[in-house]
């Protein structure tokens, strides 16, 4: 859904300017984490550090002023399950095939505690704990919070109950290293869960959704996969959009483009925008250019067209003159804000390539 919405809004805002010949593509490329791990850091182990924890407690809240179609709402407060996350994130991280060995530890580190202490480990800990499960750190839980709306509500226009059962989840995570005082970093992370069934009667539609326990298993088996895309890179799929009208050379390197022969699509539209002075043709086989040499993965290259691209829409929108006069609006101005959207998406990719570089040197960069 998302993906055809930003479809629909990209050419609504074309045809501002007037009719566009454009193509939906999508590229996959790899982003990185917000974590980097030296690659000395081979194997890695997930640890349950919760502390020990008192039974869930049912706590109501009730609004001050329902919606006119809400029925029943009830929010609960849960400690998660800690087995089932650390089971849960050490399963997700060995799929990811980033390190060469991921051990497990779900049982509690502080259950036979008698006395309260703080939960962050000890250096002492860290070393004895890497020492007995062979592996260079620890990613331990310090703890998983969830916070459950369950609501029933009355839908007139479809003269049904709908059920919804909303659960925010909370997890914190901590990474630690051998001879280091204190966690190497903290990961407060959080995420969402939804749930909801439709019936003909309001006691039908509220058995049928999840029950409490089975919510829980299955909230902090998600929220083991949550702090994933801190700790490790990942694949990300984007939209790219392609002009593909307004000359025979754009109309055949589309056919190009088809044929995922970028190289032969490039220097058709190349040949465009040298025998283009200005104007949107010309814009539009920069900014094609541009995705080509995306693409090809020289971003560095892609960057260089897409500032053309922007130049020339620039002076199409006449943004200058608006800017004087102090009435820039994005109806006025679709060309530039659909270049520069692009121009920012490449620049956000460029800026993350050193950082993904260093985190893949494991592999030596081949990914």
């Amino acid at each position: 859904m998302t993906k055809h919405w930003n479809f629909l809004l990209f050419c609504c805002i074309l045809l501002f300017g007037g009719c566009q010949s454009v193509e939906q593509l999508s590229i996959d490329y790899m982003v990185p984490a917000e974590i980097s791990f030296p690659s000395t850091l081979k194997r890695v182990a997930v640890v349950n550090n919760m502390p020990s924890i008192p039974d869930n407690q049912l706590i109501v809240d009730e609004p001050k002023e329902k919606d006119k179609a809400e029925i029943t709402r009830q929010t609960k407060y849960y400690n998660g399950n800690p087995q089932i996350v650390v089971e849960s994130l050490a399963e997700a991280i060995a799929q990811e095939n980033y390190f060469d060995l991921v051990a497990i530890c779900d049982s509690a580190l502080r259950a036979n505690d008698i006395i309260l202490r703080e939960s962050t480990l000890s250096k002492e800990e860290v070393e004895e704990l890497t020492e007995s499960l062979d592996v260079d750190f620890l990613i331990a839980l310090e703890n998983i919070q969830i916070r459950s709306l369950r609501k029933i509500e009355y839908q007139p226009q479809w003269g049904v109950y709908e059920a919804t059962l909303d659960a925010k989840i909370y997890p914190t995570f901590k990474i630690y290293l051998p001879k280091r005082n204190g966690p190497m970093v903290t990961i407060n992370a959080n995420d969402s869960i939804f749930w909801e069934r439709f019936g003909q009667s309001m006691s039908y539609t509220s058995s049928q959704l999840i029950d409490d326990k089975k919510m829980l298993e299955e909230a902090s088996e998600f929220a083991g996969t949550i702090p994933v895309k801190h700790l490790l890179p990942q694949w990300k799929t984007v939209d790219r959009y392609l002009f593909t009208g307004g000359s025979v050379n754009m109309r055949d390197a589309a056919v190009f483009v088809h044929e995922e022969n970028w190289d032969r699509a490039i220097e058709l539209w190349k040949q465009t925008y040298e025998k283009k002075k200005k104007g949107k043709i010309k814009m539009h086989a920069a900014y094609n250019v541009a995705l080509g040499y995306e693409m090809k993965d020289s971003i560095n290259t892609a960057e260089e067209w897409a500032l053309k691209a922007q130049e020339i829409a620039y002076d199409i929108d006449k943004v200058d003159n608006k800017k004087k006069q102090n009435t820039v609006d994005i109806s006025e101005v679709p060309n530039y804000l659909v270049v520069t959207r692009y121009l920012n998406e490449l620049q956000e990719r460029k800026a993350g390539l050193i950082r993904l570089d260093v985190q893949m040197q494991r592999f030596k960069n081949d990914f």
